[in-house]
């Protein structure tokens, strides 16, 4: 596809989705959104791709809802599915790693691509905020994400005041993992993706499914899908190669 306020590109396995909208903030418009969900979809499709990031250029990282040209707009009443709400749900439930770097601010919807990605890195430098309510709305659909790395307390203070927090304080939230210099940005992000290419590439996959299922469903529910799994993945060939990689010290050959 065309492109015109994002970039994807193809590294070590990885596939980068970079916002290029630096004019704006990198705002989450019409055209932004439609291209990040296509850059998602061709992601999750493409089997060379093991892991994805997502990051900004320019000063911030996103600034939330374009409200010149928003791109989560649907008519009241519709039954047309939003399409930001379909970016989050594919990032939170897509089989593949999500990373964010946060290159610099994030508010409002882009501390929820923050929230919904599986692994955060914010530089030292971004601060954040859910600004909503100081317009006159709320934080409605990120709240999703959002709630189950922040919790009630947090996001109770944070949803109502609008106040903006540090990039420190995003990690003492538990909404970003680690905090960098700009300069290592780049390296820590990598140094991620490396880790997830010495899982198993099923493996991996099944691994954040677990996360997702199994903090969903009753502690009952919960067991049973563990224990059916565990023994699927212990019958695959991949945790064969696997087992008989590790007897014999060798590398894996996925991680080759």
């Amino acid at each position: 596809m065309t492109t015109t306020v994002t970039r994807y590109e193809r590294r070590q396995g990885a596939a980068w989705i970079i916002l290029d909208s630096p004019a704006n903030r990198n705002a989450l418009s019409a055209p932004l959104v439609a291209e990040l969900g296509a850059h998602l979809a061709a992601a999750f499709a493409d089997p060379a791709v093991r892991a994805v990031v997502l990051t900004g250029n320019g000063p911030a990282f996103c600034a939330g809802a374009d409200l010149k040209n928003r791109g989560d707009a649907v008519a009241p009443g519709s039954t047309a599915k939003n399409p930001f709400v379909e970016i989050l749900r594919a990032m939170w439930d897509g089989a593949k790693p999500v990373i964010v770097a946060a290159n610099g601010h994030a508010f409002g919807g882009g501390v929820g691509l923050v929230a919904a990605a599986d692994i955060a890195i914010a530089v030292d430098s971004a601060s954040f905020s859910f600004s909503e309510v100081r317009i006159g709305v709320i934080p409605a659909m990120i709240s999703v994400v959002v709630l189950p790395k922040l919790g009630v307390h947090q996001a109770m203070r944070l949803f109502l005041t609008g106040a903006r927090f540090s990039a420190e304080e995003a990690c003492g939230y538990g909404l970003v993992h680690r905090v960098v210099p700009a300069a290592d940005l780049a390296a820590a992000v990598q140094a991620e993706v490396d880790a997830i290419m010495l899982g198993g590439p099923n493996a991996v996959m099944e691994a954040k499914k677990l996360i997702r299922t199994v903090s969903r469903v009753s502690m009952d529910e919960g067991f049973a899908y563990a224990e059916a799994k565990i023994a699927e993945l212990f019958a695959s060939a991949e945790a064969a190669e696997g087992m008989m990689a590790f007897a014999a010290k060798r590398k894996p050959g996925w991680a080759g």
